[in-house]
């Protein structure tokens, strides 16, 4: 989402809150009602969750920072899930195509060699699948395979340019581009060259490589 869809869409939700909820009722009440529990009772709702003695915590810090409670919530849930990470935006060229991923801010990208990494020079960093997510452009996104058609060489219609794709090596996982992040996020990047001629000897030599799409 675009910064003005994303105010766009902050904007639409404080003005319904505010004609839901009447002139004098309490922080606490609003954050009760933002997350299903009402008046002390145990939440019935599947999804809702009793803050107990830190509904006005939660109120303060949802008002504080314009926050729905799902965004809330999905910043704390972030917080543990993805400690010591940094959250990267990419995309391609023509921006149809958008993703965050969660990785450290001091990359470790492979440089292979085999014969389409070197003719669309296609280095990248491998991340779990639970770490990523296409923010737009699946309908925008078209594939190229070959040889044992493991590997998906995702990359945009419209400007051709592949910002991730599925490895050979990590299918469970994703290969980033690093040269596709926006400005801001990374600290250091270190190349290591991978033989893909030799596809087969270089995983069974590599010692770590397949554990770096393990949640």
């Amino acid at each position: 989402m675009g910064r003005a869809a994303a105010g766009n869409a902050r904007r639409s939700r404080r003005g319904s809150a505010a004609a839901a909820v009447p002139a004098g009722r309490s922080r606490r009440e609003r954050a009760e009602k933002a997350c299903g529990s009402r008046g002390g009772e145990r939440p019935r709702a599947a999804g809702s969750f009793d803050l107990g003695a830190q509904k006005e915590r939660w109120a303060a810090f949802q008002e504080r920072h314009r926050l729905s409670c799902e965004e809330a919530a999905r910043l704390l849930l972030d917080a543990y899930e993805h400690r010591g990470l940094v959250r990267h935006t990419g995309g391609c060229h023509c921006g149809a195509v958008r993703f965050e991923v969660w990785a450290s801010a001091d990359l470790h990208v492979f440089n292979c060699n085999c014969s389409i990494c070197t003719k669309k020079q296609n280095r990248h960093f491998i991340v779990p699948a639970s770490r990523f997510k296409l923010l737009k452009g699946a309908d925008n996104l078209t594939t190229y395979t070959f040889n044992t058609h493991r590997a998906q060489h995702t990359f945009c219609r419209t400007c051709g340019v592949q910002s991730f794709y599925t490895p050979r090596s990590n299918p469970d996982g994703y290969g980033i581009a690093p040269h596709c992040l926006d400005d801001g996020t990374v600290h250091s990047i270190v190349t290591e060259d991978i033989n893909g001629k030799e596809w087969e000897k270089a995983m069974k030599e590599h010692k770590t490589i397949r554990d770096m799409s393990k949640p």
